[in-house]
């Protein structure tokens, strides 16, 4: 496809318009892509209401969304595997594939990764078409359709840290924050054979949610106390914590929440860099803190769980926006959280 796309870019804080490009194309090894859906992420709210995120600054336009499901419209030179019409879900960061981290297979940690809506990396997805290594694109089987595929990142996210942690079955879970991230925890989780998994949050939507995709129960934190809860627990505490709010209060609470020997889990992103943990706690219960960045080698596993119905992704999704609300779209998940709970944009 050739000519010209609209692109909805961020200009600074708060302030979105939009542009008018040239529809990228794809060059060797890449596929061009036409969106269907893209995923709004807790860190395009944070870029957009801030600026910032964790220690990354907006540093000139940006256009946002990295989480994108489309149909290949354009095989680049080289390109296998691929043809013009094939659904897609997109991994959204490419790593070199040479440092000593890619090799290691840890490329998440890859220092010259590219990743989608990063300043100084790559403009996002909220666009009508984009370019991709055809590495990092993966075809999704007939019984998925584009918007579980734009549903993979997040979904990748959950089950990168339940991997990491080695959630298995028999443990106890306590997920802190039940957004998108911390509802595709509370899926991942059940996934692995997890079946007591209890879940905090301040809004009784999303709790609501967390108990539709297999939360045992929920405590809304303004009126129920989690931490009371974790010492009636046999050992005082849960096998595993994951916070996934990212935030300040919740962070505080993790190390307080385990059983002996018990494991941390630091899966959300904080606007702010530095937060406090109960570091004595912690000593005292030997525990283990796990950090996530992002995930790595799981879009073929989160395609196959979804596909085969072990994992309801699509079922977080609350609102749907048109490409043309996209502005809307940010500023309206910003503005009600309290009953957003995942929202989509669109394509038509």
């Amino acid at each position: 496809m050739e000519g010209k796309m609209k692109v909805c870019v961020l200009t600074g804080k708060q302030k979105l318009e939009w542009v008018e490009r040239d529809i990228p194309q794809p060059g060797k090894g890449e596929l061009q892509i036409k969106l269907e859906y893209v995923g709004v992420c807790g860190s395009d709210l944070h870029f957009y209401q801030e600026g910032q995120l964790a220690n990354w600054t907006l540093d000139g336009p940006l256009a946002l969304g990295h989480e994108p499901g489309g149909v290949v419209s354009a095989v680049g030179e080289g390109v296998e595997g691929f043809k013009v019409g094939d659904k897609v879900s997109i991994e959204p960061a490419v790593p070199c594939g040479e440092c000593e981290d890619c090799r290691k297979g840890n490329y998440n940690l890859c220092k010259n990764i590219r990743m989608l809506a990063i300043p100084g990396e790559r403009d996002g997805v909220n666009a009508e078409y984009c370019v991709h290594d055809a590495s990092m694109c993966y075809k999704l089987p007939d019984n998925m359709d584009t918007l579980e595929g734009a549903l993979i990142e997040p979904l990748a996210v959950g089950m990168h840290a339940t991997e990491l942690s080695n959630a298995k079955v028999g443990e106890t879970a306590i997920v802190l924050g039940s957004g998108c991230i911390g509802l595709c925890t509370i899926m991942s989780l059940k996934a692995r054979g997890v079946s007591e998994i209890y879940v905090a949050d301040v809004m009784d939507k999303r709790l609501e949610k967390a108990l539709e995709v297999g939360a045992t129960r929920v405590f809304n934190s303004k009126r129920e106390s989690i931490e009371e809860f974790a010492k009636t627990l046999p050992g005082g505490g849960a096998d595993q914590v994951y916070e996934c709010a990212g935030n300040r209060i919740t962070t505080l609470q993790t190390c307080r929440l385990i059983k002996r020997a018990g494991k941390v889990t630091l899966v959300g992103v904080s606007p702010e860099p530095v937060l406090e943990l109960d570091i004595a706690t912690l000593n005292a219960m030997e525990g283990t803190i796990y950090s996530v960045y992002r995930y790595r080698n799981l879009w073929p596993k989160a395609i196959a769980a979804v596909s085969s119905g072990l994992i309801p992704v699509r079922s977080i999704v609350s609102h749907e926006f048109d490409f043309k609300d996209c502005i809307e779209a940010i500023e309206y998940s910003l503005n009600h959280k309290d009953e957003v709970i995942k929202a989509a944009v669109k394509f038509q």
